[in-house]
């Protein structure tokens, strides 16, 4: 069965919208575009890396309509590597509406979700879910994806769309790998779908070693 792995960038303070330019997601947003001056080549190097082996595009409707007006028209260059992939693949849009499916081998998912992402994993090895803020926040929240590809970047706005919004359940992950940072101070996390929910404790029990003796 295939991984879903969503990549995410964000902010210190959790906001992961508009990162890649100010006409993402315009109304009522002024930091459209924050990801831009804080990419290097350590930082970009993670994110090509990261989508190696990726067979498919789990993808939300703007986004969808965002990448399907700019990726078809990519060739070569900067952006060749990743066009050639991303022109190549399924692409699968999650929407309650009627989408434009111009861009080619795309296909709408059904109302039902967790049926379709498990149908997309029996096709599939390697499924990234890029942008999409609230697919994501979907897929975070009725536990349905495999693994979570996080970059967090030295700045923060106070306003915008956060990952976790209110509906967030309690979940376990796991660290799979040695955190990377880059020269700007971004950070990446790869993260993957742990069994359970978080636990509790008493830092002041006795075998944690803490005393509350003044």
């Amino acid at each position: 069965m295939g991984l879903i792995h969503i990549e995410m960038f964000a902010t210190l303070d959790l906001v992961g919208q508009s990162p890649g330019g100010p006409d993402e997601d315009p109304v009522g947003f002024p930091f459209g575009g924050w990801q831009a001056p804080l990419l290097d080549e350590v930082s970009g190097g993670q994110v090509g890396a990261a989508y190696e082996g990726t067979d498919a595009l789990l993808l939300g409707r703007r986004t969808y309509d965002i990448f399907a007006a700019y990726w078809p028209h990519q060739k070569g260059g900067e952006d060749g590597e990743i066009a050639a992939l991303f022109n190549s693949i399924p692409k699968y849009v999650a929407s309650r509406g009627k989408p434009d499916l111009s861009w080619a081998d795309s296909t709408q998912l059904g109302p039902d979700l967790a049926a379709e992402v498990n149908a997309i994993r029996d096709r599939h090895e390697n499924i990234k879910v890029v942008g999409s803020l609230n697919l994501v926040q979907t897929l975070l929240r009725e536990k349905l994806f495999d693994r979570l590809d996080l970059w967090i970047h030295p700045i923060v706005l106070g306003v915008g769309k956060k990952v976790f919004d209110g509906g967030a359940v309690p979940t376990n992950v796991t660290l799979l790998e040695p955190p990377v940072s880059s020269p700007t101070g971004t950070v990446y996390l790869r993260y993957g779908l742990a069994e359970g929910t978080p636990r509790t404790g008493d830092m002041a029990a006795p075998d944690r070693g803490v005393s509350t003796e003044a």
